[in-house]
């Protein structure tokens, strides 16, 4: 049965002073997808780009989605201007890919292996893109040495 997406136009909000942006969802989470609190989905933003994300309460009067800085590059758009979003719930089990040479080094320290599977999708996607944007080869082995290190020490993200 294919979802029925929920369509609608807003405006891309500041959170507070910082650089980072989101749009008020203008509907009741608990009517759509009978759930007060998180909601993953999957947006398609002004029917081009394709994001993963979730709607959030986030001390606000409704649920909100944040719009990466990457996604307002590729749309060209700021605060303040208009977007259209396109959502669906998201069921589908988020995996995060790891490559090989992160594998061998996750083999090689099982007590960080253990720790890394126990978090959450989104520290384990930072992570992983944290190592796979490193330019250099040196950069990425750095990184990996650095990120055993940072979960041993109980750091949920880089």
């Amino acid at each position: 049965m294919e979802l029925q997406s929920i369509d609608f136009t807003a405006i891309i909000k500041q959170n507070g002073e910082i650089n980072a942006a989101f749009v008020e969802f203008p509907f009741s989470t608990e009517e759509l997808f009978n759930k007060k609190g998180l909601v993953k989905v999957k947006a398609i933003f002004d029917h081009k780009i394709k994001y993963r994300g979730s709607l959030v309460k986030m001390k606000s009067d409704c649920h909100i989605l944040g719009i990466t800085q990457e996604i307002r590059k590729k749309l060209g758009k700021t605060f303040g201007d208009e977007i259209i979003v396109s959502l669906i719930e998201d069921k589908e089990e988020r995996i995060v890919e790891i490559a090989d040479d992160i594998t061998i080094i996750f083999n090689d320290n099982p007590e960080a292996k253990l720790l890394f599977h126990k978090m959450s999708y989104t520290h384990k996607k930072e992570y992983i893109r944290w190592i796979e944007e490193a330019k250099k080869p040196e950069t990425r082995e750095n990184r990996k040495t650095k990120m055993i290190q940072m979960i041993l020490d109980g750091k949920k993200g880089v």
